[in-house]
């Protein structure tokens, strides 16, 4: 025999609570919400931390007093604690001249002083405290709040709103309204005046202030987090857009190497004089293997082709073509100059179209970002790879052309060029003011017995 226990989740509806009116519900909600507020714990120690120095006026501070002013919260609170011990005490039947005027302005000062450690915890102190204040100071007018207890209570509000949210904000007023009442029905009717009026309608105001700055600051960081959230997919798509268009364009370099595999596999074998059995197999698993490769590939391909990509009827790029793609860029505007080091030599076609789309891009980057500015493009065959590294000048000023601001794509898409083939790069302002991208692509070199 098994016993099933059945666990009730949080926050959901307990039996019998469908057949509880509307009201019944928004009543017991307001309670669970009070006890958790005020009742659990209230007491906690839950210190004030240092105010966070993102401002526009923080931030260019120094270091020392940017410090200081992140403790600046701290100092405003120690501040009015000892401008409510001054008042407390001079406020009494007998001002500041016995024992009883210095005790009530340390009962005032002290749940101000609680709220940086203990924030609702100070505001029950505050509600034990006020009642205390005006029996310690019998002949005073003012009930049920002291001129000392009333700054102290209203400050422990507003701080207690500011360090928690809105909802405890309005349960401190509620109570603090219950008292007011409760007081001037049960107690104050021997006193020529109470300020529970004037407490109810000052703190209201405060309160509403901080609530409508909470809601602000928490629009402000959930359009942040938005916003985060957005440049990190903006930068995920453009990623996966440029590694789509690699893939496309090294489609035809691998397609063509793959097919020249296969033809010579298949034609292989008639080329020799009664070829071996085991050669003849050989060279069927290699076409086959080829063919394979092609089709997969051209699945691949598939998958990553939006639906209205148009393959391009030209040959893709090489560093031949860099001549006219510089002559455009000169009737663009910018003046620019190539300078070739070391034995020119056939690169792999990947290699090539890369350092041609690199060169492409940064020259493109120059004519957006450096309008009107000179430019230069190094181009060196060394032992073991290339070497691309074009970098331009600063815009001339005045300048009758505006840069015009990017997101960075096309750095992004050179990195994942560079990236693909095991290549280095560096990109990043020059000392002049302009901008330099230097790439190192390598080449494994193929020696001829292993051919």
């Amino acid at each position: 025999m098994t016993e099933t226990t059945h666990q009730q989740p949080a926050g959901a509806p307990r039996a019998g609570d469908g057949d509880r009116s509307p009201e019944y519900r928004l009543a017991q909600n307001a309670l669970q919400g009070l006890r958790q507020d005020l009742f659990h714990d209230p007491f906690a120690y839950r210190p004030m931390g240092p105010r966070p120095a993102t401002g526009p006026l923080l931030r260019r501070l120094p270091t020392r007093m940017r410090t200081a002013a992140e403790r600046l919260p701290h100092a405003v609170v120690g501040a009015i604690a000892l401008l409510t011990l001054l008042i407390g005490a001079v406020s009494g039947s007998e001002p500041g001249g016995d024992a009883r005027a210095l005790l009530t302005g340390l009962l005032c000062a002290l749940p101000v002083v609680a709220t940086l450690t203990r924030p609702v915890g100070a505001f029950w102190l505050s509600i034990a405290v006020s009642p205390v204040t005006a029996l310690l100071n019998g002949g005073g007018s003012d009930w049920p709040w002291m001129p000392g207890a009333f700054v102290s209570h209203l400050t422990v509000l507003v701080v207690v709103a500011l360090r928690t949210r809105p909802r405890t904000a309005v349960w401190t007023w509620v109570v603090t309204a219950a008292y007011a009442i409760l007081s001037d029905i049960f107690i104050g009717g021997s006193y020529y005046y109470t300020n529970g009026g004037p407490m109810l309608v000052t703190s209201a105001f405060a309160l509403l202030v901080v609530c409508l700055w909470h809601v602000r600051h928490t629009a402000q960081q959930e359009v942040t987090a938005q916003q985060t959230v957005t440049a990190q997919e903006r930068s995920r798509r453009t990623l996966l857009e440029e590694r789509t268009t690699i893939a496309r364009e090294l489609h035809d370099v691998v397609a063509h190497h793959m097919s020249v595999v296969a033809i010579q596999a298949e034609a292989a074998p008639y080329r020799v004089e009664n070829p071996p059995e085991e050669l003849e197999r050989a060279f069927a698993t290699i076409r086959e293997n080829a063919v394979a490769a092609l089709t997969e590939l051209r699945r691949i391909l598939g998958v990553v082709r939006a639906e209205d990509y148009e393959a391009p009827d030209a040959p893709q790029p090489t560093l031949a073509d860099l001549d006219a793609l510089l002559v455009n860029v000169r009737d663009a505007g910018l003046a620019v100059e190539k300078v070739v080091t070391g034995a020119v030599r056939e690169l792999p076609p990947g290699v090539e179209l890369s350092a041609y789309r690199i060169v492409q891009e940064a020259l493109s980057n120059s004519l957006r970002h450096a309008p009107g500015a000179s430019a230069r493009v190094e181009i060196g065959y060394v032992l073991g790879g290339l070497g691309v590294r074009v970098v331009n000048g600063p815009a001339p000023q005045p300048s009758l052309v505006k840069p015009s601001p990017g997101a960075g794509h096309g750095i992004t898409g050179m990195r994942e060029r560079v990236a693909m083939l095991n290549g280095e790069m560096t990109a990043g302002p020059t000392e002049d003011g302009g901008y330099e991208v230097a790439v190192f692509l390598p080449v494994t070199a193929v020696n001829e017995g292993d051919a």
